[in-house]
């Protein structure tokens, strides 16, 4: 019998869509799970999910160093196989130090996956191979988001408690299929990360990168906006718009189905351009996004706020389509290829922090005025966008570029008289 051996992209593929239809069971009802089991407020289960996702932030620059020295596939193998550990200990939960140290171990895994995973793309793949990859990577990742979160909705709705737990324990078999489709991948002996690396030297280095440690600033901004989707938008909907809450869901469905749909053919165009381009339109489309949402505060007429809301959702997925494969690709191409886990830990950073943030900041800032925040993150956004383009000639030019720019042919001087 023959013996079929799945390529290298569609190993990572398959994991990236088990890891996804996982996440997207628990993602949606994280929050009501611990609310469930402990019986805790949710603002306290909110602040202590915080907490955990601050501290855990301490594996990003470990993860850096592991990834110079023992490579990426290492490193995302065995976050997944943490947090699967973490997840099969949740039915266990009853009191809020239990919910406590669980979160932990899941935010430790967590929190190095966006540099091991980000290393580990750039460790096989090169130039525009790697904008379409990331792009189908977040694509088949909403799919998947999408699909588990149709699932957790299924299972739920059969009205028994104990489906709560069926949905954890699914959502840690997905990482441990994840973990064992990536680990499957071969790895080309050239992109072995270099011995030399001193382990105490390697930070020093990225100190001394100033236009990457500038592109990594300039994206918290951006990042703070992504957070509005599962933190902002629900709270602001339902509360300060008086729309139902099964709004929500169907909001989360536009972004989620739109990255699915559209991820690949928008940066498929978007790779004739400069990488740096795309990533500041993107953040100055959100900063649109979040303009309309706060001037929905100001409207009175239901029919238009519902349209309203539809519009400034589009915007954000527009936004997220220009801004989120680009950005990765942008700062894996700007990342030193000697120094790449340890670079890519410190621009995860600035994911990492808005994220662990955003629960807390962006419930006070909507608490004290929901106009604010929006105004808040739109004036964030821009700075993020026009930081960029300043930025732009001081980055590497394979970051740049996507593709190598053509050598320009000397004009010939003209005959002389």
């Amino acid at each position: 019998m023959t013996k079929v051996r799945l390529s290298a992209k569609t190993r990572y593929m398959l994991g990236m869509v088990v890891d996804a239809t996982g996440a997207g069971m628990y993602l949606p009802l994280s929050l009501l799970y611990f609310h469930h089991v402990t019986g805790l407020p949710l603002t306290q289960v909110g602040t202590l999910m915080t907490a955990a996702a601050v501290i855990g932030l301490i594996s990003n620059p470990a993860a850096g160093v592991l990834i110079d020295r023992f490579g990426a596939r290492a490193v995302v193998t065995g976050g997944y196989l943490l947090r699967a550990a973490g997840f099969c200990t949740y039915p266990l939960v009853d009191n809020g130090v239990s919910m406590f140290a669980v979160i932990l171990l899941v935010a430790l895994g967590d929190t190095s996956y966006p540099p091991a995973i980000q290393s580990f793309i750039a460790e096989f793949v090169k130039g525009t191979e790697r904008d379409k990859l990331l792009a189908a990577q977040r694509s088949l990742r909403n799919a998947g988001l999408g699909v588990g979160g149709l699932l957790a909705g299924a299972v739920l709705a059969l009205g028994s408690d104990a489906f709560y737990y069926v949905i954890v324990l699914c959502a840690a078999a997905g990482y441990v299929l994840a973990a064992v489709c990536f680990g499957s991948i071969p790895i080309p002996k050239a992109a072995t990360p270099a011995p030399r690396v001193s382990r105490k030297g390697g930070y020093r280095l990225v100190a001394r990168n100033r236009p990457f440690l500038a592109l990594t600033l300039l994206n918290v901004p951006t990042a703070f906006g992504y957070t509005v989707l599962a933190v902002g938008i629900p709270a602001y909907v339902t509360q300060d718009l008086g729309a139902s809450t099964s709004l929500v869901g169907v909001l989360y469905a536009v972004n989620t189905v739109g990255i699915a749909l559209l991820q690949i053919p928008v940066t498929r165009g978007l790779v004739a351009f400069r990488r740096s381009r795309a990533v500041a339109l993107g953040a100055a489309v959100f900063a649109s996004s979040f303009v309309v949402f706060a001037a929905l505060a100001a409207v009175g007429d239901k029919s238009v706020i519902l349209v309203g809301v539809f519009v400034a959702t589009a915007l954000f997925t527009a936004g997220e389509l220009m801004h989120g494969a680009t950005a990765s690709a942008l700062c894996a191409q700007a990342a030193p290829e000697e120094t790449r886990g340890r670079h890519l830990a410190v621009y995860q950073l600035s994911w990492a922090v808005p994220s662990a943030l955003a629960p807390a900041v962006l419930t006070a800032l909507l608490t004290f005025s929901p106009t604010a925040m929006w105004l808040i993150l739109a004036a964030g956004a821009t700075v993020s966008a026009l930081g960029v383009l300043r930025l732009e000639p001081r980055l590497p030019e394979e970051a740049v570029y996507p593709r190598p720019r053509p050598t320009p042919v000397a004009a010939a001087e003209p005959a002389r008289t």
